[in-house]
């Protein structure tokens, strides 16, 4: 092995040449580099490192030390592999003689939205009870250190959920700016009609274990048509402590949870809550459709994803997150009597 990063990794874990049976790279991520390693002994594990450079979104400082954060919090509340990874080992200093790195049992199955949906056999909508048990267990989880990024990119934990998402959508916001990136509306108007609906954070008191990523290609699907189940919750890194319904952004991307009964039943039954959609709650989604809408569009530029890719993206994004924002104002103002 030579004296890159994954061979410097294994041998601090006592791995050698003789010990490795293949190392595949995984494509499919956007920010740390992935590997699949699987030993002699068959055991198989994922093992990520941060890109080197140190751009990308001021977020996205140390992201393995949220995603370690995230399989070591749903371990310790009984939410075990194979579905969730397990934490091997983890190095968050990136001074460190291995520099920062996170390995972690592979989980079995491949990626959701690689299925045929032409075989799908009554799949989905078992996948959809299942996946919404899963991702209500999750939410039950909560953090003892107050809400935000456990990384803490913009600092210490906040002790109010308005606080810590402030934050978080200034960042992003300072990004845009700092890389101008083309948004549909001026900054100054984005973040005067996040701060109108601000209050409405007020509504949340518990700092839940909130994945932020659950799109199709980070749940894993495993077994044959007419049998299948998820087989992994994967790429936790973007995971924060927060509201648990910011979750649903990414599980209905461009969509409405509110219309997947089959989830919205396993959820009920993984939480032990019914969730109720009410005036906070669709308020509260509009901010976090938002604050994703304005990320993905933002991020295109510091990861120099080519002029096609990136007007692609704004094509996509860019009427979501006007349909978002316009969702805020208008509802703050009706929660205002204005």
């Amino acid at each position: 092995m030579s004296d890159q990063p994954l061979p410097r990794i294994l041998r601090s874990l006592g791995v050698g040449d003789r010990d490795l049976a293949s190392a595949t790279p995984l494509t499919g991520g956007t920010y740390n580099t992935v590997t699949r390693v699987t030993l002699t002994d068959g055991r198989d594990w994922v093992v990520k490192t941060p890109p080197p450079h140190s751009g990308g979104l001021r977020y996205e400082r140390n992201l393995l030390v949220n995603e370690a954060t995230f399989y070591t919090a749903a371990a310790q509340a009984g939410i075990r592999g194979p579905v969730i990874p397990r934490v091997v080992r983890s190095e968050p200093d990136p001074t460190a003689p291995t520099g920062a790195y996170l390995v972690m049992t592979a989980c079995p199955g491949r990626p959701w939205h690689e299925l045929d949906a032409s075989e799908d056999a009554g799949d989905e909508a078992r996948l959809r009870t299942e996946l919404g048990c899963l991702v209500g267990r999750l939410h039950a989880i909560t953090g003892s250190g107050g809400f935000g990024y456990p990384a803490a990119p913009f600092g210490p934990p906040a002790a109010a959920w308005r606080t810590a998402f402030t934050a978080m959508t200034e960042a992003v916001l300072a990004d845009a700016v700092t890389y101008r990136a083309p948004l549909p509306y001026p900054v100054d108007h984005i973040r005067t009609v996040l701060a109108q609906a601000a209050p409405v954070l007020g509504d949340v008191t518990r700092p839940a274990l909130v994945h932020f990523d659950l799109w199709q290609g980070n749940l894993l699907v495993t077994g044959e048509p007419g049998a299948r189940a998820v087989g992994g919750i994967i790429d936790g890194e973007r995971m924060f402590w927060g509201d648990p319904v910011a979750d649903f952004v990414s599980l209905a991307l461009f969509g409405e949870l509110e219309e997947d009964r089959e989830f919205l039943a396993g959820y009920a039954e993984g939480s032990g809550l019914a969730v109720e959609f009410s005036d906070s709650v669709r308020l509260r989604l509009a901010l976090y459709r938002s604050y994703l809408n304005l990320i993905m569009l933002v991020e295109t530029v510091p990861r120099d994803v080519g002029p096609e890719a990136a007007e692609e993206t704004r094509r996509l994004v860019a009427p979501h997150l006007v349909a978002a924002l316009d969702a805020v104002s208008r509802a703050a103002n009706a929660r205002s009597g204005g």
